[in-house]
């Protein structure tokens, strides 16, 4: 059984969140606890919002991160840049990831904490999707040489760029890149191989995104390199911008892509 720590900073909101909603959809397969590394009280509206969705908040209260300091994780999970750099280097962790959100309590929106917590419902799911198939140990084994090799073409390393912050189908890549779709598939086959890369089949069609457990100096290097390198894909995001009929991931694709 997997063991996942979610951080931030009061362990008031977000974290707590993630934490039953961890263990409401993990079904009994990950121990999960949460932790902030200025603990507060949690806020009842974030109770209130989890017991509207039917996800039990027993046993939800803040607790220092200390408390874990001499434990292992699997996982450990930052929810803030601010826990995120307090402790990005957490002693015995197998894999950090930082999954950024905005405190929904500072938010003027009164909707905001609902927001905040479909939002996580999401990334949860992704999570316990990518677990399942076994890939959580993937990043620590993929060497830097493999990693810059994924990069070493135009074609892998524009659809890298492109795919920093959303998921795309083999089509709209087509498009964007102006190649032909078995060059297109070919690479996309490679940088799914490497595990930079998760698909998603919808139907008859493909979709695919960044890993989610890429490691994050693996992120910091595509978000860098996009970056202080637009001008050497910004003919291709505009292709993709202009493009016609573009599949939504709950959409048939209406240029066969697969």
């Amino acid at each position: 059984m997997k063991k996942v720590l979610f951080v931030c900073t009061e362990n008031s909101a977000r974290s707590q969140m993630a934490e039953a909603l961890l263990r409401h959809y993990g079904e009994g397969q990950f121990q999960v606890f949460s932790a902030g590394t200025e603990p507060d009280q949690v806020d009842p509206r974030v109770l209130e919002a989890l017991q509207e969705l039917g996800i039990s908040s027993n046993g939800l209260h803040a607790k220092p991160l200390d408390r874990f300091a001499d434990q292992s994780f699997d996982f450990v999970i930052t929810l803030c840049s601010k826990a995120r750099q307090e402790c990005g280097n957490w002693p015995g962790s197998g894999v950090v990831l930082a999954w950024d959100f905005d405190d929904p309590r500072s938010s003027s929106d009164p909707q905001a904490i609902p927001k905040t917590l479909q939002a996580i419902i999401q990334r949860i799911r992704l999570f316990i999707e990518v677990n399942s198939k076994a890939t959580g140990t993937l990043y620590p084994s993929l060497s830097p040489l493999e990693f810059y090799k994924a990069l070493a073409d135009e074609v892998r390393l524009k659809t890298l760029l492109l795919l920093r912050d959303q998921e795309l189908c083999v089509c709209e890549l087509v498009e964007a890149l102006q190649q032909p779709q078995p060059k297109i598939s070919r690479n996309l086959a490679q940088l799914r191989k490497t595990g930079l890369l998760l698909d998603r089949r919808q139907g008859q069609w493909v979709f695919y995104r960044l890993h989610p457990l890429m490691s994050d100096w693996m992120k910091a290097v595509i978000r860098t390199t996009a970056e202080n390198n637009q001008e050497f894909f910004a003919a291709a995001s505009a292709r993709l911008e202009a493009m016609a009929h573009r599949p939504a991931a709950g959409e048939a694709c209406l240029t066969g892509c697969g």
